[in-house]
């Protein structure tokens, strides 16, 4: 029985949690089972497939096997790489110094809103990304997806070479391709010339499209995004009458109220957001208020789980709590009931509670509508807002930040309808993967078959490609010039770190054959929009600054009035009838729409709430599994408006009853070598009219199976008290709460002799208060440390090679837990168990405390790993890095050591960047100063959950923060002194749902 086990045990673990006192947090839910042969799984190190590995075995295959592992024992950890000539320069280039990286700002984009980077450059090659300290997207933060940036930049199953109908072609012939279009168009006044881009918010890219429409003005321009922001523009319209987009003021929360919102997670400007909302998470005397957070969602989310109080309501019937909330706050007339009676009750304590604390926090209050909710309830939170006095405090507005706002799905289904009328004779389709990522009534790739000439620009030869007679390989964002707009309109210059390797064209330079202007670059094209802007300036002490600060000065939209209107919202939508299913849509964590499916590094990612990987699934809840009898990984049918679909269940505690997840991006059939065919593909059932979620889903169990991979029983630390956490409340009564459970050190007996630290003694303090459970930090130590992916089958043998991992522990019932965080990275123990059991000394400690790995000593023995109480050691298999493709031997960080197989590894406190600022102190003849070594976890971390420094320096930030009454050792009563310590969490429930 895998997390959740049999649904219909369910009752069974009610009971049980019934019987419980106290704070008892589970990992997973079939620790509360109690099953025959759990104990025995918690047990073993890898407890999945292990006994079917060598059973049975007889003593020939016994002796063969032993004798293959000795020998791999021996040599692997020997083991190199092919040798390799180098030719050195004759004149370097003066810029570039040998082992000195340079940093380059630019910006990365996702659905067409900016995020600000910082990229490390050796020697001409970007490794790593780091955020944008001045950016006002990123302050300084990153998320997983652009730190998988550089993966997919080097990725080798990127489009080569410019193809038509599969035949390659030189650019030259697309030239005359293009002129042959434009003759043929001219007479027409571009009548039949059609250009579809995704979310358009370059400046550069926008003034090119408007001058193709006014040098062919019949010609039309179309908008797709898979995961669009049609919703939230129409409500913004529907409530204030006019285009304006929110930017909420999160810092100046007290209380916030998400409706379906992922806003930590999944939305433009997350970043900016997680920051200001963890900021508000610690609680400290002399600090500001600890903010409260309500959420009511149908799928589990990010902030969902971070949440004071979460009620999951299904989808269609958050329209009708919104329309409770208003009725409630004086807003209108009383909407109906729930379609669910049986909710009644919990629904209207929620809101008992709520609107109170709405009340009570006038101009300091939120409502935060969720892309997936329809327009009514994006026009109701703008007019709670209004009506709370939150406007201009925490809620401001500014004009949209896309050059050409429309509605995104009506513009493809125009598009469609004109190429299934034969009214398109050139389509060209800038980005994007629309065959695979339309909704599937509109019946985007049989209408294109229409189409005379069919162009497409695309980093991969996709699932459009393939239906296109013409296939450009695009540039990526770190091999070309553009620009690009934040989410609160502010402007970067993106500039290339990379050639591009592939001779890939930007999007600028294709429209530019259109215009007349072939022989253009990609930074002509962008320098001379800007001196255009610029012209009475200086403009080039403009353009250094803002390539320099990557942030163009005074872009960023102002705030503007708007006045609510008086028209009434429109009717409620029927929510659906009790006991009937809903089908909910959305992006990927780790996937997003697809776009990442090649990307390794995103596919091995454990997924933040179900710690899948290498899979999508059917996401049900404990009591919908229940009901039809499902198990984990058992197959169900799928059925909604004729159309079917198989996948396997996951169950997940917090789901909403009654209502099915599916995760957009995967079931790819054009994807490349990692992402193809891996899980089901979910834009077969999403149409045009519920992109979001729909009534009516029919589900039929089947007995077929289908293995799943999944982390979070690899590392199971069976019971023992892991998390810490408690209200504001029992805090501020019993402020030292995180520390009773363990023993003072001194009355601990030790066979380790006492060691001095008189120099630097590094450590680490992860504030569980402040972590959401992003995953970032995960793939930030992939890309710093060369860490490989090992593929699904290695995933679910537990040898996944990650040296940090995101632990989620779960409080309460199964239908509606609260969950808790943790990142664990190796401990640096300073009485470390890992270091007296090494036959060989591969593992040792330093005159600063870190817990080293001497690779070259290590044999494979594996005790090191047996005798961690944190299970933070991976053990290196199989020759699982890539050492023949070219293109990833640009990848690697040249400061890390590439393990070979058969050595064990681990966090390092990434050494590398330590020896950094020492030999710079050295060199200045200064100590290392506070905050001067930043860890790459501690880097990507949007919330600043994660702290390094100096622990002999009093005043240092970690120092400060291990003094803190709330500063625990994990497993402490086991006398481990490790260098990693956590701050307990503490949330801020209501006193009246408590």
């Amino acid at each position: 029985m895998t997390e959740g086990g049999n649904g219909r045990a369910l009752a069974a673990l009610r009971a049980r949690l019934a019987t419980l006192r106290g704070a008892a947090y589970w990992h997973a839910l079939e620790e509360l089972a109690e099953r025959p042969g759990a104990a025995a799984l918690l047990a073993q190190e890898f407890p999945r497939h292990a006994a079917g590995l060598l059973d049975p075995v007889d003593r020939r295959q016994f002796l063969r096997l032993m004798g293959a592992s000795l020998a791999l024992a021996g040599l692997g950890a020997c083991s190199r790489a092919p040798t390799e000539t180098i030719v050195p320069y004759v004149r370097p280039p003066e810029e570039l110094v040998p082992g000195k990286p340079l940093f380059f700002a630019t910006a990365l984009s996702l659905g067409g809103f900016a995020t600000g980077v910082l990229v490390e450059s050796h020697m001409g090659r970007p490794t790593k990304v780091e955020g944008n300290p001045d950016h006002p997207a990123s302050p300084g933060a990153t998320d997983a997806f652009a730190q998988a940036s550089v993966l997919t930049l080097y990725d080798p199953d990127r489009a080569q070479t410019i193809t038509e109908t599969g035949g390659i072609r030189p650019w030259g012939a697309f030239l005359a391709e293009v002129r042959r279009i434009v003759e043929t168009e001219g007479p027409r006044k571009g009548a039949g010339l059609r250009v579809l881009t995704e979310t358009v918010t370059s400046p550069t890219l926008a003034g090119q499209l408007r001058a193709l429409l006014a040098a062919f003005p019949a010609a039309k321009w179309h908008q797709y995004e898979p995961v669009g922001r049609d919703n939230a523009r129409a409500g913004a319209r529907l409530a204030f009458g006019e285009a304006v987009e929110p930017r909420y003021q999160i810092e100046n929360a007290d209380v916030l109220l998400a409706l379906d919102a992922d806003f930590l997670g999944c939305s433009p400007g997350n970043l900016r957001y997680a920051r200001a909302f963890a900021a508000r998470r610690r609680p400290r005397p002399d600090g500001p208020e600890m903010n409260r957070l309500y959420v009511v969602e149908s799928a589990a989310s990010t902030t969902g789980a971070v949440a004071d109080h979460r009620l999951p309501l299904r989808a269609s019937a958050i329209e009708t709590f919104a329309r409770a909330l208003a009725a409630a706050l004086g807003l209108g007339g009383h909407p109906p009931a729930e379609g669910n009676p049986a909710r009644a009750h919990e629904i209207a304590l929620f809101g008992a509670a709520l609107v109170p604390d709405l009340e009570r926090h006038r101009g300091r209050s939120v409502v935060i509508a969720g892309e997936p909710q329809p327009l009514a309830v994006h026009a109701l939170a703008h007019a709670i807002n209004h009506a709370l006095g939150n406007v201009g405090e925490t809620v401001v507005y500014t004009d949209p930040v896309e050059a050409e706002p429309v509605d995104q799905l009506a513009s493809l289904h125009e598009l469609v309808d004109d190429m299934a009328a034969g009214r398109v004779d050139n389509l060209l389709i800038l980005g994007g993967n629309p065959a695979y990522t339309a909704p599937v009534d509109l019946a985007f790739a049989q209408s294109l078959a229409q189409v005379a000439r069919r162009i497409h620009v695309s980093l991969y030869y996709d699932e459009t490609s393939a239906l296109c007679h013409w296939h450009v390989p695009a540039a990526h964002e770190l091999e070309t010039w553009s620009d690009t707009r934040a989410y609160d309109g502010t402007t970067s210059i993106v500039q290339p770190l990379i050639a591009p390797l592939y001779d890939g064209k930007s999007a600028d330079e294709v429209l530019a054959t259109f215009t007349g202007e072939p022989e253009r670059s990609s930074y002509d094209l962008v320098r001379a929009h800007w001196q255009r802007q610029h012209a009475s300036d200086d403009f080039e002490r403009f353009w250094r600054r803002a390539l320099h600060d990557g942030v163009v000065a005074g872009t960023a939209l102002p705030p503007r009035s708007v006045v609510l209107q008086e028209a009434p919202v429109p009717p409620p939508a029927p929510s659906g009838t009790a006991g009937s299913l809903e089908l909910v849509f959305r992006p990927d964590p780790t996937l997003f729409d697809g776009r990442f499916a090649n990307n390794g590094w995103l596919q091995e990612l454990p997924k933040p709430l179900t710690s899948l990987t290498w899979d999508n699934a059917a996401l049900v809840s404990p009591a919908t599994a229940e009901r039809f009898g499902l198990t984990n990984e058992q197959v169900i049918e799928l059925r909604s408006r004729g159309r079917t679909a198989r996948a396997p269940v996951w169950i997940v505690p917090g789901q909403a009853d009654d209502a099915v997840t599916l995760h957009l991006g995967h079931g790819r059939t054009r994807a490349g070598r990692v992402g193809t065919g891996v899980g089901f593909d979910a834009y077969g059932l999403r149409t045009a009219d519920a992109p979001w979620f729909v009534t009516g889903l029919e589900l039929y169990p089947t007995n077929e199976r289908q293995p799943l991979a999944c982390t979070r029983h690899h590392h199971d630390m069976a019971g023992r008290p892991i998390v810490r956490a408690a209200s504001l409340v029992d805090y501020r009564a019993h402020p030292s709460f995180a520390q009773d459970e363990e023993p003072a050190p001194s009355s601990a007996l030790t066979l380790y002799p006492p060691v001095p630290y008189p120099g630097y003694a590094w450590g680490m303090a992860i504030d569980l208060s402040a972590c959401i459970g992003c995953n970032a930090c995960v793939v930030a130590c992939q890309a710093e440390n060369n860490i490989p992916i090992v593929g699904k089958s290695e995933v679910m043998r537990g040898r996944e090679m990650h040296w940090l991992r995101v632990d989620r522990y779960a409080l309460g019932m199964a239908e509606n837990p609260d969950n808790y965080f943790m990142p664990v990275p190796c401990m640096h123990c300073e009485n470390a168990p890992c270091e007296l059991v090494c036959p060989v000394e591969a593992t040792v400690h330093s005159a600063e405390g870190l817990n080293d790995m001497v690779y070259n000593r290590c044999v494979g023995t594996r005790y090191c790993s047996n005798n961690c109480p944190y299970k933070v050691r991976r053990f290196n298999f199989f020759q699982y890095a890539d050492w023949e493709t070219p293109s990833l031997k640009l990848l690697r960080n040249p400061d890390v050591t590439v393990r070979s197989r058969g050595v064990m590894e681990k966090c390092t406190y990434c050494v590398q960047r330590i020896n950094v600022s020492r030999i710079t102190a050295e060199k200045e003849d200064r100590p290392i100063r506070d905050g001067e070594i930043v860890t790459a976890c501690q880097a990507v971390c949007p919330t600043e959950a994660i702290v390094f420094g100096n622990i002999n320096d009093p005043t240092s930030r970690v120092a400060r923060l291990k003094a803190d009454e709330r500063n625990y050792a994990l497993l402490g009563e086991l006398n481990t002194r490790p260098r990693t310590t956590y701050l307990a969490a503490v949330r801020n429930p209501n006193p009246e749902l408590a």
